[in-house]
C-alpha cells in the first residue's frame, strides 16, 4: 500500500530523492514520513511530517535532507542532498495514526566514499 522508490548508488556528496506512492487515505494519516536501517543496526527515524504541516528530523539530516508531501499526486518524498557513507541503508515510508501503521517495502540507498 507504500510503494517506495528512488534508491540507488550515488557518491559522497551526491543527492538522490525518494518517493513514496500510496492512496490518499494513507497519506492523509496523522504521521507520515521515513525510517532507515543499516546493517547491523536498528530502524531510525529519518524525517516525518506531523498534521500535514509540522517536519521532523533527525540530528544526522538536519539541513541535508528534506521531506515533503504532494497532495494531487499522493507522493511523499525525501530529497536527499550532500550524501555520505553513513546514509547508506534501506529507506522505508511510513504512516501511521492511533493503530493504524502501515510500512512500504524499503528501497535501497548507497553512498560510497
Amino acid at each position: 500500500q507504500l510503494q517506495a522508490s528512488g534508491g540507488g548508488l550515488v557518491q559522497a556528496g551526491g543527492s538522490l530523492r525518494l518517493s513514496c506512492a500510496a492512496n490518499r487515505r494513507i497519506l492523509g494519516l496523522n504521521v507520515v514520513g521515513w525510517y532507515r536501517q543499516a546493517p547491523g543496526k536498528q530502524r531510525e527515524l529519518v524525517a516525518d511530517i506531523r498534521s500535514g504541516r509540522y517536519s521532523n528530523y533527525a540530528d544526522s539530516v538536519k539541513g541535508r535532507f528534506t521531506i515533503s508531501r504532494d497532495i494531487e499526486k499522493n507522493t511523499v518524498y525525501l530529497q536527499m542532498n550532500s550524501l555520505e557513507p553513513e546514509d547508506t541503508a534501506v529507506y522505508y515510508c511510513t504512516a501511521r495514526q492511533g493503530n493504524l501503521n502501515y510500512w512500504g517495502q524499503g528501497t535501497q540507498v548507497t553512498v560510497s566514499s
